[in-house]
């Protein structure tokens, strides 16, 4: 499934939600000018779970949020990021989503080190602080409409999916992967973003009603 956009309307303008939307974008298209020098780019700041947990290269924790694989990784990222971050900021306001959005990247980052800690393959992507965003809106905006285009065989339908049936599948699958060892993609980081999110979600569930009647 594949969202397009919700039914809710941003009351502020989500000044978090473009800037890391420019970045990451701007980050990708310098990857795409390195050539046969982007393998080196990936390894040098790209998470390495053998060197973190030797203590080694700690700030690619941050650096390898901003990187992606190739343009379908970061379109998806940067889609989910687009439809469901901008009302989370709206609540949480620009200060607590900046933290949100990194302890979730970092939540996701451990936990995957934790499930891979003797791996030498670099971990890359903003999924595990978007993760995060999608459980604070799921605690937030569990009644929420979002428009989804549903890919059944050669054909697509286009239908309104209630969020918290949307978001309850999206990580009822990222925990079946993760539990088939489904490789070339860090599910435990999609797992670990996604527990941060809920639980800073349930501490702004007061402020939503301040703002939101839904």
């Amino acid at each position: 499934m594949i969202p397009l956009k919700d039914n809710i309307p941003s009351l502020k303008k989500p000044i978090l939600v473009y800037l890391l939307l420019i970045i990451n974008f701007l980050i990708f298209f310098y990857e795409l000018t390195l050539g046969n020098y982007l393998k080196d780019f990936i390894l040098e700041y790209g998470i390495i779970p053998v060197s973190i947990i030797n203590g080694e290269r700690l700030l690619t924790l941050f650096t390898g949020m901003f990187l992606h694989a190739n343009f379908w990784h970061i379109l998806g990222n940067m889609l989910y990021l687009w439809v469901f971050g901008d009302n989370v900021e709206d609540v949480l306001g620009h200060f607590w989503f900046f933290i949100m959005y990194f302890l979730s990247g970092l939540a996701g980052s451990f936990l995957h080190i934790l499930r891979n800690l003797h791996s030498e393959v670099p971990m890359i992507g903003a999924s595990g602080a978007i993760s995060g965003i999608l459980g604070a809106y799921l605690i937030l905006f569990p009644n929420a409409q979002i428009l989804t285009l549903i890919p059944i065989g050669l054909f697509i339908r286009i239908a309104l999916v209630p969020a918290f049936l949307f978001l309850g599948l999206w990580i009822l699958l990222q925990l079946l992967y993760s539990s088939m060892g489904i490789p070339g993609v860090a599910w435990s980081a999609h797992i670990g973003g996604f527990l941060i999110g809920l639980i800073i979600g349930l501490f702004f569930r007061k402020r939503k009603r301040k703002y939101y009647e839904i």
